[in-house]
């Protein structure tokens, strides 16, 4: 069995979160010694992590971007547990879990899961000039699709190893099997009736989501006659912008935000349809979730998209930022014949491609054999 330090810059809401919480749970549940690190004491989803006997949680508490207390203190823990890999998610996690290593002289295995593609400001691309040198030393880089391998390798962000493990849900927890009556409660409570049709949004309210795209495609779905209204599920730093924009094209009623929740199922369940707006993304694990839940999906074509996704056989896909486009394809799944079916398609892609169960067998196999690697290496070594 191996023992793993999985390490995070927080545990805030997040896909990359959700997506290591995930991992290093079902790897505990298997028998594997399973340690949690963040670097910053944001939290919020630290009662996820259910790890077992032997695992710990540790927070580094670090006040600023590169604290060196943090750093020592973070040798000192690798120092005690000796694990035989360490799995860094993202490159800030990857440099802080480099450094530390090299403080405490040990040679581990050192993986990193990368789940971005595109670089949104000149600060993040000063950084990624850094980060390439980290990504370098590191055994191995899992990315999360095929198309994003493909970006960064030719941007020469790669490891000794390059590995696509696509993200995955429970299929269990994210099934379709919810009950109607909890259905219609809810959807009476955000104030929907059974005639609309629910779009939702199941992201943070950032930028890059892109949420004021869909604000403009509710509008003009409704002046087509087709009773749209828009779920957003979440909460973020641009609630006041779409709030803004809802109110300027009179449909302020017409969007609905249930700010951050805990559990986003019954949400989800609640609507329709999902639409996705992004400017940018990997491969979107709140995608998968809905497609789990039997959601049809239109995405805009970044990142894995297409990997996920046949137009028009369990969702379609948009040009980033054609609004026209969007409206079209969201029209169409408002016939309720075309949209059951294409949701039914979606859940067998996750169960076939997706599945939690699948992501993690794949990392537990690419774990145990750069364990076994690096064990034969030291055994040649010393003879």
């Amino acid at each position: 069995m191996a023992r793993v330090i999985f390490v995070t810059a927080s545990f805030t809401y997040g896909g990359a979160e959700r997506h290591s919480i995930a991992v290093m749970n079902r790897l505990a549940e298997r028998g594997h010694e399973c340690h949690a690190v963040y670097i910053k004491n944001v939290d919020t989803q630290l009662n996820r992590i259910q790890l077992r006997d032997g695992g710990t949680v540790r927070c580094l508490n670090a006040a600023r971007y590169f604290d060196r207390r943090a750093l020592v203190d973070f040798a000192a823990h690798i120092s005690r547990i000796r694990p035989s890999a360490i799995v860094s998610a993202n490159p800030y996690a990857l440099m802080h879990s480099w450094l530390a290593l090299r403080l405490t002289r040990l040679r581990v295995p050192l993986i990193v899961t990368f789940h971005s593609t595109r670089l949104l400001g000149a600060k993040e691309r000063l950084q990624m000039m850094i980060y390439r040198l980290f990504f370098w030393m590191a055994d191995c880089s899992v990315f999360v699709c095929e198309k994003q391998r493909r970006h960064w390798l030719r941007r020469g962000v790669f490891s000794r190893r390059n590995e696509v493990i696509y993200n995955g849900v429970d299929t269990e927890e994210f099934c379709d099997g919810g009950n109607p009556r909890e259905r219609a409660t809810l959807r009476g409570a955000l104030g929907f009736s059974d005639a609309d049709y629910v779009i939702g949004v199941p992201a943070l309210l950032r930028r890059e989501k892109n949420h004021l795209q869909l604000v403009d495609a509710i509008a003009t779905l409704r002046k087509r006659g087709i009773p749209a209204r828009a779920l957003l599920i979440g909460d973020g730093e641009m609630r006041a912008a779409i709030e803004t924009r809802a109110r300027e094209l009179n449909i302020e009623s017409d969007v609905v935000i249930t700010g951050l929740q805990r559990e986003v199922r019954p949400y989800i369940a609640a609507c329709d349809a999902m639409a996705l707006c992004s400017f940018t993304e990997a491969f979107s694990l709140a995608a998968i979730e809905a497609m789990a839940l039997s959601m049809p999906l239109v995405h805009s074509d970044v990142g894995g998209a297409a990997e996920m996704i046949v137009p028009g056989w369990n969702g379609f896909l948009f040009p980033v930022g054609d609004t026209r486009a969007l409206v079209d394809k969201l029209a169409t799944l408002a016939d309720q014949t075309v949209s059951r079916r294409m949701g039914k398609n979606a859940r067998d892609v996750v169960e076939r491609l997706f599945s939690e169960k699948t992501m993690v067998d794949r990392y537990e196999r690419l774990l145990l054999d750069l364990c076994r690697a690096r064990s034969g290496a030291r055994e040649a070594m010393a003879n």
